[in-house]
C-alpha cells in the first residue's frame, strides 16, 4: 500500500512539473505528459503505476465526464440536437463498421475481433480535445459541436462495444447470429435508457439533498457522490455508466452552475466552489491518465507487430472518421443546422482517441482472438491521436481562421 501511494504521489509530482514546463514552452500539457511518461518508463523500467480497466473506469472517467457535462448548456445542445445525435449515433455505427470491414478485409482479422476493435476505437476522447480547446481559447458553436459530439459519441461507442463483445464471445457470433432485431433493440434500449435513468435519478436525488443546505462543502460532496455514484450504480446494473455520469452532470450543471442565481439549488458560494472543485478534479485525473498512457506506451510491444501494422490501423481509423464526418455533415448543408466545411475539418482531425478506448481494450478477455494485437493497435492509435493530431490541431485552427495567426 505504501509503495503504491508513493508511486501515485511521484506520478502527481511529475505531472505538475510537466504542466508548469509545458506552459512555459507553449506545448499542450497533455502531449507533454505522454512524452515524459514514455521517457521515464524507458529510462527507469518499473516507474509508476499502470493503466487498468478498473482504474480508468472507477477513478478516471467519472470526474472527466462529469466535469465536461457540468458546463454544457442543454439549450445549446437542443439547438444542435439533430446533427449531434446523427454524428454521435449513426456516426459511431458507420465508423465502427468501416474499421471492422477494413480490418477483416485488408488486415485479415477474424470478424469477431474486427467488430470489437471497430466498436472500441470509435470512441473519441472529449478529455484531450476539451483540454486543447481550453488552452487555445476556442469558444462558440465549434467548441459545442466538438465537445458535445465527443461526449455523446463516448456513450454510443461504449454501448456498441458491449453488444459487439457479447456477440464475439457467443462462439464467434454463432449463437448470437440467431438473435432477432427485436432482441438487439431491447438490449440497446436497456443499456441506453437504463444509463440515462440512473443518471437522472442520481442527479435528481443529489439536487434534492443539496436544496436543504447552504453549506458549500456539502454541496460539492453531493456532486461528487452523483458523479461516481451514477457511474458505479449503472455499471452494477449492466447499463451505460458513461451515459449515466453525463446525464447526471448535465442535470446538475444546468440546474445549478448554469441557471440563474435565484433558481439554482446551489448557494452563491457553492456555485463558485463547485466549479473550481471540478476543474481541479478533472485536471488531476487528466494529468494522471495522460502520464500513465505515456508510461504504458513505452512497454507496449509495437516491435512484435511492426510499424506497418500500426500505420495501417491508424490510416483505417482516420479514413473511417472522414467517412463518418463529411457525408453525415453534408446531410445538414441545406438546413439551419448547416456545419461549414471548416468546422468539418476540425471535427475530423479533432476526433482524438484516449482513455475510454484504452479502458475498453484493456477489459477484453484473454480468450478473444487477437486480443494483444487489438491492445497494441489501440495504444498506437491513441499515441498518434494525442501526439500528432494534438500537436497539429492548433496549427489547423489557425490555418482555418479559428485562432489568430500571431
Amino acid at each position: 500500500m505504501d509503495e503504491q501511494l508513493a508511486k501515485a504521489v511521484a506520478l502527481l509530482a511529475v505531472a505538475m512539473i510537466v504542466a508548469l514546463a509545458a506552459r512555459r514552452v507553449r506545448l499542450p500539457y497533455t502531449i507533454g505528459l505522454v512524452i515524459v511518461g514514455a521517457v521515464l518508463a524507458l529510462s527507469k523500467p518499473g516507474f509508476g503505476l499502470h493503466l487498468t480497466h478498473e482504474l480508468i473506469f472507477d477513478l478516471i472517467l467519472p470526474p472527466l465526464l462529469f466535469e465536461a457535462a457540468l458546463t454544457l448548456s442543454w439549450r445549446e445542445l437542443w439547438r444542435d440536437a439533430a446533427p449531434l445525435l446523427t454524428l454521435a449515433g449513426l456516426g459511431t455505427l458507420v465508423s465502427a463498421a468501416v474499421v471492422a470491414y477494413a480490418c477483416a478485409a485488408l488486415l485479415h482479422w477474424p470478424t469477431p475481433s474486427a467488430l470489437v476493435f471497430g466498436a472500441l476505437i470509435a470512441a473519441t476522447d472529449p478529455v484531450a480535445i476539451i483540454a486543447m480547446f481550453k488552452d487555445n481559447g476556442v469558444k462558440g458553436r465549434l467548441r459545442l459541436l466538438v465537445e458535445s459530439e465527443s461526449l455523446l459519441n463516448d456513450g454510443a461507442a461504449a454501448v456498441l462495444f458491449v453488444m459487439a463483445l457479447a456477440w464475439a464471445q457467443s462462439a464467434g457470433g454463432a449463437q448470437g447470429a440467431g438473435q432477432g432485431a427485436s432482441d438487439i433493440v431491447l438490449t440497446l434500449a436497456h443499456i441506453v435508457l437504463g444509463g440515462v435513468a440512473v443518471g437522472a435519478l442520481t442527479g435528481g436525488a443529489a439536487i434534492l439533498l443539496a436544496m436543504g443546505t447552504a453549506e458549500h462543502l456539502i454541496e460539492a460532496a453531493l456532486t461528487t457522490i452523483a458523479a461516481f455514484g451514477s457511474f458505479l450504480v449503472a455499471e452494477h446494473f449492466h447499463v451505460s455508466g458513461v451515459l449515466a455520469t453525463v446525464t447526471a452532470g448535465l442535470i446538475m450543471g444546468n440546474l445549478g452552475l448554469l441557471s440563474e442565481e435565484n433558481r439554482s439549488y446551489l448557494s452563491d458560494k457553492g456555485r463558485e466552489f463547485v466549479h473550481g472543485f471540478w476543474e481541479f478534479a478533472a485536471f488531476l485525473a487528466n494529468s494522471i491518465v495522460f502520464l500513465m498512457i505515456g508510461v504504458d506506451l513505452a512497454s507496449t510491444p509495437f516491435s512484435d507487430y511492426g510499424p506497418m501494422f500500426v500505420c495501417a490501423v491508424i490510416g483505417v481509423v482516420l479514413v473511417a472518421r472522414a467517412i463518418t464526418v463529411y457525408p453525415l455533415a453534408a446531410l445538414f448543408w441545406p438546413t439551419r443546422w448547416r456545419i461549414g466545411l471548416r468546422e468539418q475539418h476540425v471535427l475530423w482531425w479533432g476526433g482524438l482517441r484516449g482513455a475510454l478506448g484504452l479502458a475498453l481494450a484493456l477489459s477484453l478477455p484473454q480468450s478473444l482472438p487477437m486480443r494483444e494485437a487489438i491492445v497494441v493497435a489501440t495504444f498506437g492509435v491513441v499515441a498518434f491521436s494525442i501526439v500528432a493530431q494534438g500537436l497539429t490541431m492548433p496549427l489547423l485552427l489557425r490555418a482555418l481562421g479559428f485562432l489568430p495567426r500571431s
